[in-house]
């Protein structure tokens, strides 16, 4: 049982989103919220309304946590490991960066690592899209 608030809503965000979208889809729309979460933080903050920014941060982090959460250890072997220390190092990155002077450069890093993420989710559900059309026309 979760007894993080934030978690909670993270993981039901993504559970919500997985029954609305394909699951892929869904990964990828949640990695593209914690984007714009983070942008908004890192606005927030060079704008100095610090309660604005946190409450950006805290989403940004809580839509990485609620990834972590869903990751299926038992399919997924050794990538979903390696994708669940993924999203804590960047949530851990996110964390210590917030409100430091080096906070701008360090988010721009941190946001360009989730487009790159976004994007190879991306691309793995195009692959399989495309392979299960192939499938249907030879089928």
């Amino acid at each position: 049982m979760m007894h993080n608030p934030m978690a909670y809503m993270a993981n039901q965000a993504y559970r919500g989103a997985a029954t609305s979208v394909p699951p892929l889809k869904a990964v990828s729309m949640l990695l593209g919220g914690a984007i714009t979460s983070l942008q908004k933080s890192l606005n927030a903050q060079e704008g100095r309304r610090f309660e604005e920014g946190h409450e950006h941060l805290m989403k940004a982090t809580a839509i990485l946590r609620g990834l972590s959460h869903n990751l299926d250890f038992a399919k997924g072997g050794a990538v979903a490991e390696r994708v669940f220390q993924t999203y804590n190092v960047l949530i851990l990155a996110s964390l210590k960066a917030y409100g430091r002077p080096h906070a701008r450069e360090s988010f721009r890093r941190i946001i360009a690592g989730l487009t790159e993420l976004r994007e190879a989710w991306e691309s793995v559900d195009a692959t399989l899209r495309g392979s299960k059309a192939d499938s249907a026309r030879t089928g």
